[in-house]
């Protein structure tokens, strides 16, 4: 790898890849009913219905944005559980997402036998989701190797919090991934706490993707709320892997607007008016006032998409509610000896 590939690409950098309008208010719809749904999840936690919740909101635009630059069906995404828009962005319904918090037959991923929103989907390309955290990210690279070593031209994403950037795991993983040039994307959501613990107390650096450097690789660190920004920084990062130029990181500033989990008190160590600036960055309002800049968002269609999503979370809700739990005579189904 040449010297002038390695080391952070501003996001002004980023060129080649573009998004219509059409393809905007796609995004403006999904981001509308992942924010729509999250909410009701959590809603359904708080009524004593849904066990622990770890919401998405402030990350719509960082997940939406990275998953519409790669090309479902033959990319892989090992996620982790604050990763709510890119399950659906890949296909996951209302219903079987919402299964799996309120532990209700018919959930996909596990069976409704683990937390909600952990096991795989392989059909759609999502492998072993877990709240160990880290451990998916060198599976990850396991993967981009097998794409390498069978000449497949399919790629590998792992995204993973500021918090999992520290562990062991991480480390490993992208130093493994660069010295083989593999065809992997690290896609950190930086949200700036580890459960309760700030940034500024997990590492002393200021930028993750600084980190990218050492390992031989190039970082991208890039507005998380913005989504075109992570649409185009995901796109240059899957060119260079698909081209066999290896791994990217990507750092993606994002907010979080909720506690850490459902089970979190984040009054004990975060102040409201930090939680109040960066509501100021919510990526539903950044791109509304974007589409309404260039004059193809009014106030009917951004009330059709709300109407819609409200409609669409409202029947999965009554379907979920209805549906039985998992009988007890398949509890052993694909646990093995």
């Amino acid at each position: 790898m040449a010297d002038a590939d390695i080391g952070i690409i501003p996001a002004d950098a980023m060129t080649g890849a573009r998004l219509s309008d059409a393809d905007l208010l796609e995004m403006y719809r999904q981001m509308t009913l992942v924010r729509t749904l999250d909410e009701r999840i959590w809603m359904l936690n708080r009524q004593g219905k849904a066990a622990i919740v770890a919401s998405s909101q402030g990350h719509e635009a960082g997940q939406i944005g990275s998953v519409s630059a790669l090309e479902k069906g033959k990319d892989q995404f090992y996620i982790y559980y604050r990763d709510l828009a890119v399950m659906l962005m890949l296909g996951m319904t209302p219903v079987e997402i919402m299964s799996g918090f309120l532990a209700k037959e018919g959930e996909p991923l596990s069976g409704a036998r683990q937390f909600p929103t952990h096991g795989a989907y392989p059909s759609i390309g999502l492998v072993n989701i877990s709240n160990v955290v880290g451990t998916h990210i060198p599976q990850a690279v396991g993967a981009a190797l097998a794409n390498k070593m069978r000449g497949d031209d399919g790629i590998v994403i792992t995204y993973f919090g500021d918090g999992a950037s520290s562990v062991g795991d991480c480390h490993e993983a992208m130093n493994f991934a660069a010295i083989h040039d593999l065809p992997v994307i690290f896609f950190c959501e930086n949200n700036k706490y580890a459960i309760s613990v700030p940034i500024s107390k997990q590492m002393a650096v200021d930028s993750i993707a600084s980190r990218a450097e050492g390992y031989g690789m190039p970082g991208i660190e890039v507005d998380g709320c913005d989504i075109v920004a992570v649409y185009e920084a995901t796109s240059e990062a899957a060119r260079r892997a698909r081209s066999g130029q290896g791994p990217t990181l990507i750092e993606a500033h994002v907010e979080r607007y909720l506690p850490h989990t459902s089970d979190d008190d984040d009054t004990r160590y975060r102040p409201r008016e930090e939680l109040e600036e960066a509501r100021k960055r919510d990526p539903l309002k950044i791109l509304s006032e974007q589409l309404r800049d260039i004059g193809v968002l009014t106030d009917e269609l951004e009330e059709e998409f709300n109407r819609d999503a409200r409609t669409t979370v409202n029947e999965a809700t009554d379907a979920v509610e209805s549906a039985p739990y998992p009988k007890v005579n398949d509890f052993y189904k694909h646990v093995y000896a």
